[in-house]
């Protein structure tokens, strides 16, 4: 079986009190997009050379990736994590799964929380389908605060530490996406010790109702300032997208990339162009 593991956007990104577990308290819009990572999964029939078993020799996975690279250690994939909380649940036959990477790792893309998500609903239908979306939803917290959203893939308001979700109705058809990464890898743990959390005078919920054409100056992402400040660079793309007609432009989680919502396809100088990862309706 083959399933598409879609990057998101955050439309605004409200960072509202640190929490004594060590968590924020947030508000954000988390969006769905036509960027995605491709996950093949099914039996394995042929044992390759990247077996990974656990340590009970219980079910076991041979795992291949393709694509972007970037340094990684099995233990730390998020596909194999999850796997292995499904597996717990569910006996699973041998599992081979093949990742092809086109989502850039450490970008506020979501891809590894997408990942994950996609590979737990993946081996649910796989396995015809035992676990009910509640079931799937708490080992989806186990492995991340994003990945609940992606078991949705719908735009969702992303409450408490992005374990809360709701929908929420964005009017946003017959606009034009623009994802570009200026290959800067932000930590999101340094983003988060850059922000001063702040309870806003309107929360995202209701700045929302504003017309597109209003969000510009209304609806932000609070790490922006602080990374823009280590950054100026990424500051420069976003003001750059404001330059060439977008009527919305946002840094996407704690970074690097961006976006830009436009009426139409942008023509780009080849300076902006040369960052563009992914475009097209939203």
């Amino acid at each position: 079986m083959i399933f598409f593991s879609p990057a998101k956007i955050n439309i605004g990104l409200q960072i509202l009190e640190k929490r004594p577990d060590g968590f924020h308290n947030l508000q954000s819009v988390m969006v769905p997009t036509g960027l995605c990572d491709i996950l093949e999964i099914h039996m394995n029939t042929n044992k390759g050379p990247e077996i990974h078993m656990n340590t009970n020799k219980g079910p076991e996975i041979q795992f291949t990736q393709s694509g972007l690279r970037f340094p990684s250690y099995l233990e730390d994939n998020l596909c194999l994590k999850a796997w292995h909380l499904f597996s717990r649940e569910v006996p699973l036959p041998p599992v081979q799964m093949h990742l092809h990477k086109q989502i850039p790792v450490g970008a506020g893309l979501g891809g590894g929380s997408s990942n994950a998500s996609v590979t737990l609903l993946g081996l649910n239908k796989l396995s015809g389908n035992p676990l009910k979306k509640e079931e799937l939803t708490k080992l989806a917290e186990i492995l991340g605060s994003d990945c609940p959203f992606f078991l949705n893939q719908v735009p969702m308001l992303m409450e408490g530490r992005g374990e809360l979700l709701s929908p929420v109705r964005l009017r946003l058809e017959g606009y034009y996406l623009v994802l570009l990464f200026p290959k800067i890898h932000v930590s999101t743990a340094d983003a988060y010790q850059g922000v001063s959390p702040r309870i806003p005078e309107r929360y995202l919920r209701a700045l929302l109702q504003e017309p597109l054409s209003e969000w510009r100056g209304l609806i932000t992402n609070d790490f922006e300032s602080s990374v823009f400040t280590k950054y100026p660079r990424i500051q420069n793309i976003k003001q750059q997208l404001y330059a060439q007609g977008a009527v919305y432009a946002s840094m996407s989680g704690s970074g690097s990339s961006l976006y830009g919502i436009f009426d139409k396809r942008p023509s780009f100088p080849d300076e902006l162009r040369r960052h563009v990862i992914w475009e097209g309706p939203i």
